[in-house]
């Protein structure tokens, strides 16, 4: 038996994704994992720990090879990439009913430094918990597709 998932589990990673990491659910327990690139590299050349670990580099590793010796077990979630966070922003933007400030958060998130200013500029009009409930209604609607295309079943 397949324990559900958490939805709210799957949400958070996918908000949290760093370069050098890739998160996974167990689909049979539901848990969600993430692990760097590293640790998976040497769970898949079958590297054996050295005493010079941390404990949490030992779980780190742990985590790794038990995804690379059971990996029909786990699903991985959609990277950063694949989630398009700059395009949310812009969505958000036509969201926005104010002309003035919509043209001026279109400007923001031009160039280098697009999600610095597009958060200094949400703080500035005051529209900052509009784009947060905005960008957390977006990522669970991304969570529960991804969900249903890869039949796991999950909780609200």
């Amino acid at each position: 038996m397949t324990n559900k998932a958490k939805l709210n589990d799957i949400i958070e990673e996918m908000g949290m994704q760093i370069d050098g990491y890739r998160s996974f659910i167990n689909i049979r327990t539901g848990e969600v994992f993430s692990v760097s690139e590293d640790d998976l590299i040497d769970a898949e050349d079958e590297k054996t720990m050295d005493d010079d670990l941390q404990d949490w580099q030992i779980e780190n590793l742990e985590i790794a090879n038990e995804i690379v010796e059971n990996y029909e077990d786990y699903k991985e979630l959609p990277s950063k990439y694949e989630i398009d966070e700059y395009k949310m922003v812009k969505d958000f933007c036509l969201t926005v009913k104010d002309v003035k400030v919509q043209k001026i958060l279109f400007i923001t998130i031009e160039g280098k430094g697009a999600f610095r200013r597009f958060k200094d500029a949400v703080i500035e009009f005051n529209i900052e918990m509009d784009w947060y409930s905005y960008r957390d209604r977006r990522y669970k609607d991304l969570a529960i597709a991804w969900c249903q295309n890869n039949d796991i079943e999950y909780i609200d």
